[in-house]
């Protein structure tokens, strides 16, 4: 089953009962992606593979209907007849090795006209170790049946992030009104008697199901994917509340509430719930056991297309996008430093990745469904797939800057954000992820107004950051008095080389230079005929205070 291109979650009672053999999605899981990577998939990630056949250079192209076809000992070039064949007698997918980067797109593109699966073996990995693994994948290949449930710690954890988020408590059930997780509270007058109830019997009191139902709550969920509020009532020992529907297509999977407390619920309370109802049906269709891997497959294709070693199709096929409209990434990276910290802000002593992605994931999600959101380490990446062709900057810039403001608010965290450049489709996406890396890199420690930043922002910060990763990795372009200076102030604790760059930054102007580094004018002059002596330098030549400028802001251990 394709995904339709308006959302990227999957109905479990949409997916057919698995046949003989398994699907090369099935395969892939299996395998993992450290043994093979995906190529080209042109009738998609579903089809069947019924058996395994090895295919040696002297013998004959040939296959069998169905067919996983390892081609051993014809690498690049020379595996074109072995594609050919398979797409003509109906194998499901080949697999090859390469011989260097540049054969990927030419034997993909006769995979592409084959009609057949191209994956393509990593060097170091041993044919026989990839035969193995796919005969043990089809004599062992699960039944498919659903599993236990949800899986808790995932769901734990966005109940946690929805709670953040809204000032709220929060709890998330099934269709039947079960309850799956809930947010923590420290403070247990804030939590009313059914919340209490509900936590203890994992499931609503009947007599409020009741009341719900009567208030026509339960109809509009299960009509509508509006925020709907619940005002309280104080005879039955209930508090204001908010409630979303989580949503697979028309099925509703379940529901988010979000109980008032002793503090107001946030301005943007029903927003946060709308992405994080979206979030919660990624993890509530994982109640299949293909389905939690099927997410695997999606996090792993996505993370390939990011890092450029995966193609765009395998992606697009696996999720119904559209690979020729227009796409962009937002990059996101922090730290925890107190000194960020916003004042008042709620401290996160244990933050971890997975919060922050849960946030992430929660904003985007309401504002744009098809995103994705994935973590490379250190950094977590949105991937904006099939975008309006009138999208503009201006309207990512604005998506990066709340979920940035969100984090500030709720975590207390300096989220930093960069916006990719738009491009024409999903197969220019590592470029737009490279815009939003070089972004990332010259913000750290950039002095700006905004956290979040488009290239045109920050185009010269950009341009001097790159300028100096050359420098530093290359300490032979380097004036060697300029480092001579820096070794000085270490064995010495000086502060020449801070002296000469405050200097330089002011434009020459001592007064402003010294008011800086809080000394007296005379102090910085002394400290400037000092640097000059000592090294050499002429700081009345424009091209050695350019090099200064630049050399001196290199980390002092570089």
């Amino acid at each position: 089953m394709w995904l339709s291109a308006e959302a990227t979650i999957m109905d479990p009672a949409a997916v057919p009962p698995p046949t003989a053999g398994i699907s090369l999605r099935q395969l892939l899981m299996a395998l993992g992606d450290s043994l093979v990577e995906v190529q080209s998939a042109p009738a998609g990630l579903d089809v069947e593979i019924r058996g395994v056949a090895l295919l040696d250079p002297e013998d004959p192209p040939t296959a069998q209907p169905g067919e996983l076809v390892l081609v051993i000992g014809a690498r690049g070039r020379a595996a074109h007849p072995a594609l050919r064949a398979a797409g003509r007698d109906g194998a499901a997918a080949v697999v090859v090795k390469l011989d260097g980067p540049g054969q990927a797109a030419a034997l993909s593109e006769t995979a592409a006209e084959a009609g057949v699966a191209l994956l393509s073996l990593r060097s170091e990995a041993r044919w026989e170790q990839v035969n193995a693994l796919a005969r043990a994948a089809l004599d062992d290949a699960p039944p498919g049946n659903p599993g236990e449930g949800a899986e808790e710690g995932d769901l734990f954890s966005l109940a946690q992030t929805t709670a953040v988020l809204t000032s709220g408590i929060v709890s998330i059930e099934d269709a039947a009104n079960r309850m799956l997780a809930y947010s923590r509270s420290t403070d247990s007058d804030e939590i009313d008697d059914l919340r209490r109830r509900s936590i203890l019997g994992w499931q609503g009191p009947e007599a409020y199901l009741a009341k719900l139902r009567e208030w026509g709550v339960f109809q509009h969920l299960h009509s509508s994917d509006e925020v709907i509020s619940v005002d309280s009532h104080s005879e039955l020992g209930i508090r204001r509340r908010l409630a979303v529907a989580i949503r697979s297509g028309e099925r509703q999977l379940g529901t988010i509430w979000v109980q008032e407390g002793s503090t107001p619920l946030s301005e943007r309370s029903e927003q946060a719930l709308l992405g994080a109802a979206r979030v919660a049906a990624l993890h509530l269709v994982r109640r299949r056991r293909e389905l939690s891997q099927d997410l695997t497959l999606t996090r792993t294709l996505l993370a390939g297309l990011l890092e450029g070693s995966t193609g765009p199709q395998p992606l697009a096929t696996h999720l119904g996008f559209d690979a020729t409209r227009p796409a962009a990434v937002l990059g996101f990276s922090y730290g925890t430093t107190e000194a960020h910290q916003a004042p008042g802000a709620v401290a996160a002593p244990e933050l971890t990745h997975t919060e922050v992605t849960n946030l992430v994931s929660v904003h985007i999600a309401a504002r744009y469904r098809s995103a994705l959101v994935t973590q490379v380490d250190p950094r977590i990446y949105v991937l904006l797939p099939q975008l309006p062709r009138s999208i503009d900057v201006d309207t990512l810039r604005g998506w990066g800057q709340e979920i940035a403001d969100a984090a500030r608010r709720h975590l207390g965290l300096p989220l930093r954000g960069s916006v990719g450049c738009v491009v024409s489709g999903l197969g220019d996406v590592p470029e737009s992820r490279r815009e939003a890396d070089r972004i990332l890199d010259a913000l750290v420690g950039a002095d700006l107004s905004t956290p979040v930043a488009a290239l045109p922002d920050i185009q010269a910060e950009v341009l001097v950051s790159e300028v100096l990763t050359l420098l530093s990795g290359h300490p032979e372009i380097r004036d060697p008095r300029l480092t001579a200076l820096v070794s000085h102030d270490s064995r010495h604790q000086g502060g020449l080389a801070e002296s000469l760059l405050a200097y330089l930054n002011s434009f020459g102007d001592v007064r402003a230079a010294a008011a800086q580094l809080h000394v007296h004018p005379n102090t910085l002059r002394y400290r400037l005929r000092r640097a000059e002596e000592l090294t050499g330098l002429e700081l009345s030549r424009p091209d050695q205070r350019l090099l200064a400028m630049l050399q001196l802001r290199l980390p002092p251990t570089t």
